[in-house]
């Protein structure tokens, strides 16, 4: 199955026309999170974005919570928001889970989880699924620009768990685009630009 994976679109209408065209050739679209800045703006990507016709994956991100995404993507048949929630598509299973985790330091306009909140919504992923997180496993993809890892202990502690056949997440901009393996698992900050990969079906 090919995947296009994609974060952090924050607004960029551009952004999003280009993943509009990429769509196009695969099976599957990723997005996870950030379409908004501080929850303002969702509709600048996701009208573009509405027009991929192709099964999609979404997650919030900590710029717009899971209600302000599943209201604008009401029009949008092929999408399914998930968050602490899963899917199938396609015969593969999706566990989604949004928001800054932990907690970011910007304040009370950031859709934020500590480790023990993330946990719970972390708990029913099946094993061998797909996970769909806007924040990083710990010390992974998620060093910012002084280099400092950023990430969640407890999505970390899920992807060793359940074995996920692949990770989208994206949050840390300093890593976007990178991909590291956590045990069997390949985990991709996916960024903007968006990422073409493949999984088993």
């Amino acid at each position: 199955m090919k995947l296009l994976c994609f974060s952090d679109l924050h607004c960029d209408s551009r952004a999003a026309t280009n993943l509009l065209g990429l769509a196009k050739d695969v099976d599957l679209v990723i997005g996870a999170g950030d379409f908004a800045n501080r929850h303002q703006g969702l509709s600048d990507t996701l009208d573009i974005l509405s027009g991929i016709d192709k099964p999609t994956i979404l997650v919030p991100g900590n710029g717009e919570t899971v209600e302000e995404l599943r209201e604008a993507t009401r029009d949008w048949k092929s999408a399914s928001v998930l968050h602490g929630e899963g899917c199938e598509r396609l015969g593969v299973s999706f566990w989604g889970v949004g928001g800054g985790i932990p907690v970011t330091p910007f304040g009370a306009w950031s859709y934020d989880f500590d480790e023990q909140q993330a946990e719970q919504l972390l708990a029913g992923c099946p094993k061998d699924a797909v996970l769909v997180v806007h924040s990083p496993p710990l010390d992974t993809v998620d060093r910012d620009s002084s280099r400092r890892v950023r990430g969640s202990q407890s999505i970390r502690d899920c992807v060793i768990a359940k074995h996920p056949k692949l990770v989208v997440c994206g949050h840390i901009h300093d890593d976007w685009e990178k991909q590291v393996q956590l045990g069997t698992t390949l985990v991709l900050n996916a960024g903007p630009r968006g990422v073409v990969t493949e999984i088993a079906g």
